[in-house]
């Protein structure tokens, strides 16, 4: 007796197909982050300096516009400040360490 193998259905694809992003938009949004980034970093290159001898490890929620930054032992606790204040508004963070990374490996 064989037996028959179950029909395979067609290859998935996107759930939102028209939520997909041109080439041009991607490249733009990515453009736009990176400037964001880079007006972060500069403020955080400025502080850091003063807080890192005190505050090593912590970390520093940073909101470029305003050039307004939270520091916090807690890294959801700094967001949170930074969230209060400017609710609308991004932040960036980073750890007052020698390269800014708040990850580990």
């Amino acid at each position: 007796m064989t037996q028959s193998l179950p029909k395979k259905s067609p290859p998935r694809g996107r759930i939102f197909p028209e939520h997909t992003l041109s080439p041009e938009a991607l490249a733009r949004r990515k453009a736009e982050r990176e400037v964001f980034h880079k007006r972060c970093r500069a403020i955080f290159e400025q502080v850091r300096p003063d807080l890192i001898a005190e505050h090593y490890g912590w970390y520093i929620a940073i909101e470029p516009d305003s050039r307004d930054y939270f520091i916090n032992k807690d890294q959801e606790v700094a967001s949170q400040e930074a969230r209060h204040k400017h609710p609308d508004a991004v932040h960036c963070m980073f750890c007052l360490n020698e390269s800014g990374a708040t990850g580990k490996i």
